[in-house]
């Protein structure tokens, strides 16, 4: 098993790298165009041949981004269902899952954030992009196109997956790279003991 998680300072933003130990093989999810460049050097220095990128989300610069990973490495495209904005290789839907070499990439369908956001689930991870972040939810530099939808993805879909599973988000909400979905269940400010009328207002606020 590799991962490795990769910060843009500036923004923020996280990019994470997964790679089958055995076989070489790895996947990029939610690359960031800034840091495009460290994550290649990553790949190459861990010897992997990059197969996939994953996106979480719909937003413009996501899709600037694998479009411009996409045409260094040949790596095919991965989107949710529905993904109209995006120039995707592939897209996919709740329930699918995607391969690379012995290891495999479950995709939860959390529409809200964008209307064809996923999470994608690695053994005890969980990648949310701007779905869930740590300790808070989606801000303003990827405004929410669907709050109500994005309260029932959260806490139907994620919150009741294992306590101990790990999240790693899209972006830093508060200086943290890593929780849990117990912790986030307990004491997110945005879904904790909240109601889906209470989000919604917060959200359009």
């Amino acid at each position: 098993m590799i991962f490795r998680q990769i910060r843009n300072a500036p923004t923020g933003a996280y990019s994470y790298v997964l790679g089958d130990s055995n076989n070489r093989v790895g996947i990029a999810v939610d690359p960031v165009e800034e840091s495009q460049d460290v994550l290649l050097a990553l790949i190459g220095d861990l010897g992997l041949d990059l197969h996939l990128i994953l996106l979480t989300g719909a937003h413009p610069s996501a899709g600037r981004s694998a479009a411009s990973l996409r045409s260094r490495t040949g790596a095919a495209v991965i989107a949710g269902s529905d993904c109209k904005r995006l120039e995707t290789d592939v897209q996919v839907a709740h329930g699918a899952y995607l391969a690379f070499g012995d290891e495999v990439v479950h995709v939860i369908g959390t529409p809200g954030n964008t209307l064809c956001s996923v999470c994608y689930r690695w053994r005890d991870r969980l990648f949310t992009g701007a779905t869930l972040l740590i300790g808070s939810c989606t801000n303003a530099s990827m405004p929410c196109e669907d709050p109500g939808t994005l309260f029932d993805s959260v806490t139907t879909k994620l919150f009741t997956l294992p306590p101990e599973t790990l999240i790693y988000p899209g972006l830093d909400a508060n200086g943290r790279t890593v929780s849990t979905i117990s912790e986030e269940k307990a004491s997110n400010r945005c879904f904790s003991n909240r109601s889906r009328d209470f989000f919604v207002t917060l959200m359009s606020a």
